[in-house]
């Protein structure tokens, strides 16, 4: 839980000003591929996962570890929109995607 709370707080401050509640980059956002962003492409979904997988992991609770599955599958599907936005606003966005992982570290 605690690595799933750092990456996450880590993943906002890096976005500083560009942080948005929607998926849809502002106008005049800067793409952001330090800090956070050099683990993995959305720090904040994957902290949030994290969180979930270890909640449910302490409380020992198969459903709570389901939910965090559901949460992991939303976030995947939620990052491939804005990946595609992303990709429109910033040429170099490729490139980052094909250095850096969407979700899990190294993995994924």
């Amino acid at each position: 839980m605690l690595a799933g709370i750092l990456l996450a707080a880590t993943g906002a401050i890096n976005l500083g000003k560009n942080l948005t509640p929607l998926p849809r980059p502002k106008e005049h956002a800067a793409l952001i591929v330090t800090g956070a962003y050099r683990l993995v492409r959305h720090p904040i979904y994957s902290g949030l996962t994290f969180m979930a997988f270890g909640w449910g992991l302490w409380l020992h609770s198969w459903l709570t570890i389901g939910y965090a599955l559901l949460l992991f599958a939303f976030f995947d599907i939620k990052s491939r929109r804005e990946e595609r936005w992303l990709a429109e606003k910033f040429p170099e966005y490729a490139a980052y995607q094909k250095r850096v992982r969407k979700l899990i570290p190294f993995i994924y």
